[in-house]
């Protein structure tokens, strides 16, 4: 076995093993259910690597007290953490694309192998190449998706987010702010009246969305969030934002019916889509005029793999609404509508075409 390989079996065993590191902790009667371990490294990730609120914290505290297996467990990862925090991040990263590509004779899979580097004090976010290899950032959230579902969540306060395709979201409803940290993805945000803080204080706490390029503050409204390379899009459709780029500065205010950039250098106004913004929580890709090349890399967002369209069909406009529950469906779609085929070379990689070839 390599050393890579035997280092993520050593590691995982050490933990599940009843005797446990040598000298680190007693030993239970039978073996440490892998479950239990799973949630022991996912609580050190959010509280390690993420932005634990109170209510994170008060809520490991309830895991911790709640089995004594749990602080057996939890005593391991931190020695196991101290054991490994010499780790070369090449060999880290080595370790996380064996992992995901091999599926190493441990039997972890990637998400795992992402949670070994994380218990070897290895920062996921630093380790170049780890944003393409795996959603790091569906280990800090509260609430995530995979790619091609949603999932709508309603807080507390009233508020409604529905999360697209491959999101990550973090929220905190306490103190005298409302929060929602976007991590990944792109979100459809409803904001509530927040009835049982306004009753008591006479109005609603402020509603903030915070991106990695900066925050965004509701002005009692309905907007969209998308987080792509280097900024995030914002469309607002009911209402007004306010947008505060994580440089400085007091920001824009984007209107119903617009949309804006938001980067770390500022906010700009972005230019109009040819789809609507919201669509896609109602389960399509909807709008007039739409390039088919644009049309196909949202549909691509819904499925594992990838979708090439062929230059010569690029430009192609089509009109309607093309539905992301089933993608393969849709593009049975395309190819009856349109002067394109649908190739597929694997299940994984399809190629768009013109009709006939020619």
């Amino acid at each position: 076995m390599s050393r890579r390989r035997c280092g993520i079996a050593t590691l995982y065993a050490s933990v599940t093993d009843p005797a446990g590191p040598a000298g680190k902790s007693p030993a239970p009667e039978s073996p440490i259910p892998a479950r239990i371990v799973d949630q022991a490294i996912t609580w050190t990730i959010q509280l390690d690597f993420g932005e634990p609120t109170a209510s994170t914290r008060e809520a490991f505290a309830q895991w911790l007290a709640a089995d004594p297996l749990h602080e057996l467990v939890w005593q391991r990862m931190q020695a196991l953490r101290d054991d490994f925090s010499g780790m070369p991040p090449a060999l880290a990263l080595d370790t996380l694309q064996t992992a995901g590509a091999r599926r190493g004779a441990s039997g972890l899979r990637r998400r795992q192998a992402l949670k070994v580097l994380a218990l070897a004090g290895i920062s996921v976010v630093a380790v170049q190449g780890v944003r393409e290899l795996a959603p790091w950032q569906r280990l800090l959230a509260d609430t995530s998706t995979a790619t091609g579902e949603q999932r709508t969540v309603r807080l507390d306060d009233g508020s409604t987010i529905v999360l697209n395709t491959d999101t990550a979201i973090s929220t905190g409803l306490g103190g005298e702010r409302r929060l929602v940290t976007l991590r990944r993805g792109e979100i459809l945000v409803t904001t509530g009246y927040d009835d049982r803080f306004a009753a008591a204080s006479g109005a609603a706490r402020p509603f903030w969305v915070q991106t990695p390029f900066g925050s965004l503050r509701a002005l009692g409204t309905r907007f969209v969030v998308r987080i792509g390379d280097g900024r995030a899009r914002v469309s607002v459709q009911e209402g007004a934002v306010a947008l505060y780029p994580s440089t400085g500065g007091t920001g824009d205010v984007a209107q119903a019916g617009t949309s804006w950039w938001l980067a770390n250098g500022g906010s700009a106004p972005a230019p109009a889509q040819t789809f609507d913004a919201d669509g896609w929580a109602s389960g399509v890709i909807a709008g007039k005029d739409m390039r088919l090349a644009d049309v196909l890399a949202e549909l691509a967002r819904y499925r594992t793999g990838r979708i090439v369209c062929d230059p010569r069909v690029a430009d192609l406009r089509i009109s309607g609404a093309y539905h992301l529950r089933d993608t393969d469906q849709t593009l049975r779609f395309l190819a009856q509508s349109q002067p394109v085929a649908v190739v597929y070379r694997t299940r994984f990689w399809v190629t768009v075409e013109p009709a006939g070839g020619s």
